[in-house]
């Protein structure tokens, strides 16, 4: 027998369901989406079943795949080797976060500086497209109301957040739980901010001017920067949220809690993204006339 026991520091992974599901689920949402926008399959626009077909089953996945990483991690098969790859998947998970956001930004400046479709010869030209960007006629969000309102609150959740792991490494987990709790609060605080201030937006119809193809590209530019940011807000929330069922469960020790480690990480990662979209989407460009 201990001829043939595991002489390494690895865990195999058992045989899993979860990458096939979730490829096909992953599909069948992308359909879904092509579906409901355009029309497929002789299904016609605005048909929405597929997509929450698709949507159901990545959601499946994720819970089922995950239950399943919470398990090996409690029968102790993440060993510091194992640990030491899940750390480096979430930081690339998270790089390639960010060139996903990169674009968003890149796609709005780009807009900023060839909405006319010309080529900027001179750093004159570069000032000029500027000055007429956000296009003229269109009402812009206040920076200091609610936008500054929902980024004191995301530096205000790093706090937390950050308070709630520095407390579980020392072994203080009532600490842990209230700081956790609260970084979910300010999360869903967050949201419900930028939800109203979306029902603003379309209410008031701000991004609409007699030039309403540049208005078009400056208000697609903003609400997809932002609102994919809101999306990852979400799941961030989520994150924590599944940590906290977790901690208030007995999860999680001093020396094992990857898991609350990079829900931290992610987090983090939010609260960065954001002051580079407040900074440039919401101060910068609007008043750089």
């Amino acid at each position: 027998m201990a001829d043939v026991a595991v002489k390494h520091d690895f865990h195999l992974v058992k045989p899993s369901p979860w990458p096939l599901v979730g490829s096909i689920a992953a599909v069948v949402l992308a359909m879904g989406l092509v579906i409901y926008m355009k029309g497929l399959f002789g299904l016609p626009k605005h048909t929405w079943w597929v997509g929450a077909l698709g949507m159901a089953g990545v959601l499946y996945t994720m819970v089922g795949w995950w239950t399943d990483v919470v398990k090996e991690a409690n029968e102790g098969d993440h060993t510091p080797v194992v640990s030491i790859g899940l750390r480096y998947g979430m930081i690339l998970f998270i790089a390639s976060e960010v060139m996903f956001f990169v674009a968003w930004f890149w796609i709005f400046f780009e807009m900023a500086l060839f909405h006319h479709h010309r080529t900027l010869s001179s750093i004159d030209e570069v000032r000029a497209a500027w000055a007429i960007w956000p296009p003229m006629g269109v009402e812009v969000l206040s920076p200091f109301h609610l936008p500054l309102v929902n980024t004191l609150t995301l530096l205000l959740s790093g706090t937390t957040v950050t308070w709630a792991h520095h407390a579980l490494q020392v072994g203080d987990r009532k600490a842990a739980k209230w700081g956790l709790l609260l970084t979910v609060l300010l999360g869903l605080l967050f949201t419900s901010i930028q939800a109203y201030e979306y029902g603003e937006i379309f209410r008031d119809h701000m991004f609409f001017s007699a030039d309403a193809a540049n208005s078009g590209l400056y208000g697609s530019s903003f609400i997809m920067a932002t609102g994919f940011h809101g999306f990852h807000v979400i799941i961030g929330t989520l994150f924590l949220i599944v940590c906290l069922l977790r901690l208030m469960g007995g999860g999680f020790t001093p020396q094992k809690h990857f898991g609350f480690e990079a829900a931290a990480w992610y987090w983090h990662f939010v609260d960065v993204v954001w002051l580079f979209l407040f900074a440039f989407l919401y101060v910068i460009l609007p008043t750089i006339k």
